[in-house]
């Protein structure tokens, strides 16, 4: 009996094989994103580990990424009766040993065993053993951070809320009413002061520096917080870009019935612009908070002199000064990672808007 050979389909294989790419391509998308997206959030998972970690380990030499604690014993000197507390290490070829007394090579140093109390004289290089490591997190560093940082964070936290909240509101407001403006009104030259408006953006804010202290100096408003609140009703250039570019989708057929209908520019801004542009509204209210929580050059020129008027990013900065001289990164940690506690909250409940209206208005980054 002879066999007959079976013609395969022209098409299988090659759809196999695209379908195989296609599936390459899509995980080795992912792998890639999510190793970018690992790099960027390395940087706070060292902050929040370092935070969690003793202070007392944090500069000894390979100590894990997680937080840990060297494991200790404790042992009483047969000669002088003291009790102290020893490090244990993995020494090679004989396990783990407490060191009592460590001796430059090739000298001899002398461990105890932990079971046994036995001491044992090693010859071994002991700036090359690796001490024997255990999970271990505390909160002593953000308990640190809250009762040593000056003038304390319920000041600084009032304060930068104050910045923060009225500059809001009033950039949020001005850059709509400008915005819609150069959107909806036909006036002679818009275009051109458009691009004047634009071209301050360029504008480094170290020019204007100077001249603003001096008239807000001259006024009586230094220090104070005025100088870092009033400025930002007169409209941004960034915001009044954004909120434009959004406008500009709304169809003008909305206005045209909303007039026929007797409404005034003002009411068809309260009444038709805004409901419908919540999205790029948001973005723009998140973009000046979160620029208002982080500014550090503003306060530190116009609240030098009265520590009770810095916010959270000045407070935060003399905070690391004193610890970092006192060595104490545990506690610099701590105090930055509770100044992030209120910017990461409101912008994880309010992160589709935003992002939605970000990439709506055209200026997505």
């Amino acid at each position: 009996m002879t066999s007959v050979a079976m013609p395969t389909r022209p098409g299988l294989y090659s759809k196999r094989r695209r379908k195989a790419r296609r599936m390459w391509s899509k995980l080795s998308m992912t792998a890639f994103a999510a190793a970018l997206c690992f790099l960027f959030v390395l940087p706070l998972i060292y902050m929040l580990s370092t935070s969690l970690t003793d202070p007392r380990v944090t500069s000894i030499p390979g100590k894990p990424l997680y937080p840990a604690i060297t494991e200790m014993v404790s042992y009483t000197d047969p000669a002088t009766g003291i009790e102290s507390e020893l490090e244990v290490y993995d020494v090679p070829g004989y396990g783990r040993l407490a060191l009592v007394d460590r001796r430059f090579p090739p000298a001899e140093s002398t461990f105890v065993d932990p079971s046994t109390g036995e001491l044992k004289e090693i010859v071994v290089n002991t700036f090359t053993l690796q001490p024997i490591w255990h999970f271990h997190a505390t909160i002593d560093n953000f308990t640190r951070a809250i009762d040593d940082i000056n003038p304390g964070f319920d000041v600084l936290f009032k304060n930068t809320f104050i910045i923060a909240i009225f500059g809001t509101i009033g950039a949020t407001l001005s850059a709509i009413v400008v915005a819609f403006g150069f959107a909806r009104f036909r006036i002679p030259g818009r275009d051109g002061l458009f691009l004047v408006l634009i071209g301050t953006i360029m504008l480094p804010f170290q020019v204007v520096l100077i001249p603003q202290f001096i008239i807000f100096q001259g006024i009586g408003w230094t220090p104070s917080l005025l100088p870092l609140i009033v400025p930002h009703f007169f409209a941004n250039a960034y915001n009044v870009f954004l909120l434009r570019q959004y406008f500009l989708t709304l169809p003008r057929e909305l206005d045209e019935a909303a007039m026929m209908d007797g409404a005034s520019p003002w009411r068809i801004l309260t009444s038709v612009i805004i409901p419908q542009s919540w999205p790029a509204i948001i973005a723009v209210v998140l973009f000046h908070f979160f620029f208002a929580w982080n500014d550090f050059l503003g306060p530190l020129i116009y609240t030098s002199g009265n520590d009770q008027l810095w916010p959270i990013a000045i407070g935060l900065n003399n905070f690391n000064t004193t610890f970092r001289a006192a060595g104490a990164p545990s506690a610099i940690q701590a105090g930055a990672l509770i100044s992030l506690i209120i910017p990461v909250f409101i912008f994880f409940l309010a992160q589709r808007v935003f992002m939605r209206g970000v990439v709506i208005s055209g200026v997505e980054k």
